[in-house]
């Protein structure tokens, strides 16, 4: 059974995933192994949050099968962890009705615990037969998954590292859906939210973001009851990932509401009168240059694009907009996004759209800070990336500052990553407004303007001398922009010698 001495740890939390893929090697597709590994990990983590529950609880541990309401979520008996290690007959059949039980008893895990049928056949056969389902489970019964025994996102993580080994082959990419945990607990310090806050994740992807705010809300305000607590909002395209995002909000008990749906054609979160819900904070790392036709920024009806309309082939802007549009009058956003967003187009001659919405960003001085991430953190490049703070009520105005931690970083296997120090460094600086030799630095709007509005931090501030090497994927953005933009023109160009009767191929006058 599982091992009460040994915290699960990144590279051992990989190698026990590893183990229990090959136990169901063979008879599941790679790419599905999650499909089985991962409700079971979430089951484990209840159950065993449930066994915590009931020690806490003491003597009135007997009373939950009578009053469910004192624990979080409450795992029947069969269900529960120990009982279905002992199971050894008919086990695909026995651990659909425990998914099913735990469904039944906690409506919240409805379409969340129970999206597997593990008695599921092909051919009149099992996929898995009890023996390889009894070996799965013994090895996922190693460790313990209790809230003590694990970091917070332990969902997230296992799904980042399956989706990474098994499933990029097919098209997806980890990237997409999960942020390095030390991103993420850099990103809940710059939010800094007040109690009662309302915090909105608009591609939320397993709920990574929105589970640090919470942590991070907890650790500066510890666990005190009187403080308005704050309120989570998320949504989210991708039905395995949705899942995983309210697994993990419904184990921290967040007041949250996760929902599935195209934000960007279709945002959940509206009021009556059909326009957007506006909180306090919006957080997101969403894909990056995603490609989104023209016609969705054009035929919006939510009023989010008023700051213009980003190309078709980088919809980074096109976040920017929606999240600034769902911040209230007091409100902060901070998203990660491609590092080119901060800097394409400035210096080109001729129009370029995604610097004329940074533009209307920076004279609205609406643009609090932009942070250069170092390269190598995120699973799916090794672009660096940037952390783009926005500010509807900024402290500091007609000021923007720009930080340059492109250096902030340990050395990983293989990835980089943010130490301790790093975080700490980075957020104080941040929160402190400060300029540092080398490192960050503190310029007026106008300056800004002066480099046609090029907020990129290396262009301000120098890091160990290197020249700006602009990245293959960066380049590929400018060059679909400019021909989308040769397009419009050649399109105008062609109307306008259309209507002075021209030969519209020869610029002749026809005989």
């Amino acid at each position: 059974m599982a091992n009460h001495n040994s915290k699960l740890q990144l590279g051992t939390l990989e190698n026990w995933l590893w183990e229990a893929a090959c136990v169901i090697r063979g008879a599941v597709d790679a790419p599905k192994f999650k499909d089985y590994i991962l409700p079971l990990v979430f089951l484990k983590r209840l159950s065993d949050v449930f066994e915590d529950e009931l020690q806490q609880l003491g003597s009135t541990a007997k009373y939950v099968d009578d009053d469910y309401r004192l624990v979080r979520f409450y795992i029947p008996s069969r269900a529960r962890w120990p009982n279905m290690f002992r199971q050894t007959t008919d086990l695909g059949e026995y651990l659909t009705d425990g998914v099913r039980a735990v469904a039944r008893h906690n409506p919240k895990l409805a379409g969340v615990v129970d999206i597997k049928d593990f008695n599921e056949r092909a051919g009149g056969q099992p996929i898995l037969s009890d023996a390889q389902l009894r070996a799965l489970i013994q090895r996922l019964s190693q460790y313990r998954l209790g809230l003590k025994d694990v970091e917070p996102d332990i969902l997230g993580r296992a799904y980042e590292y399956l989706l990474r080994k098994f499933a990029e082959g097919q098209g997806q990419s980890a990237g997409e859906f999960y942020t390095p945990r030390e991103v993420a607990i850099l990103m809940a310090y710059i939010l800094d939210p007040d109690p009662g806050d309302e915090i909105y994740d608009p591609a939320c992807g397993s709920g990574g973001l929105l589970v640090k705010s919470f942590l991070g809300f907890r650790e500066k305000y510890g666990e005190d009851t009187h403080l308005a607590p704050l309120r989570f909002y998320g949504q989210e395209i991708n039905a395995a990932t949705f899942a995983m995002a309210r697994m993990n909000t419904f184990i921290y008990d967040m007041e949250a509401e996760i929902v599935i749906g195209d934000t960007m054609n279709r945002p959940a979160f509206t009021k009556t009168d059909g326009s957007l819900r506006r909180f306090d904070r919006v957080t997101a790392n969403p894909m990056w240059n995603q490609n989104f036709a023209v016609t969705t920024y054009e035929h919006d009806t939510y009023g989010r694009f008023g700051h213009g309309i980003p190309p078709a082939s980088s919809a980074d802007w096109g976040w920017v907009q929606h999240m600034f549009a769902s911040l209230n009058d007091r409100g902060k956003m901070a998203m990660v996004i491609d590092t080119g967003a901060a800097a394409r187009g400035s210096g080109n001659q001729g129009s370029n759209r995604e610097r004329d919405v940074r533009k209307a960003f920076v004279e609205h001085d609406f643009v609090e800070a932009v942070l250069l991430l170092p390269e190598n953190l995120f699973y799916n490049t090794s672009a660096p990336g940037i952390i783009m703070v926005l500010n509807r009520a900024k402290q500091h105005p007609n000021e923007i500052l720009l930080i340059n931690a492109s250096g902030e970083f340990l050395k990983g296997r293989p990835k980089n990553y943010l130490g301790e120090e790093n975080i700490k460094r980075i957020a104080d600086i941040y929160l402190g407004w400060q300029e540092v030799e080398g490192f960050s630095k503190v310029i007026k709007t106008d300056e800004a303007v002066r480099n046609d509005y090029n907020l990129s931090p290396s262009r301000y501030v120098a890091s160990n001398h290197q020249e700006e090497v602009l990245p293959l994927d960066e380049a590929v953005v400018l060059l679909s922009e400019a021909e989308e933009e040769r397009q419009a023109v050649d399109k105008e160009l062609n109307e306008i010698l259309g209507k002075l009767g021209l030969d519209i191929k020869t610029n002749e006058q026809p005989e």
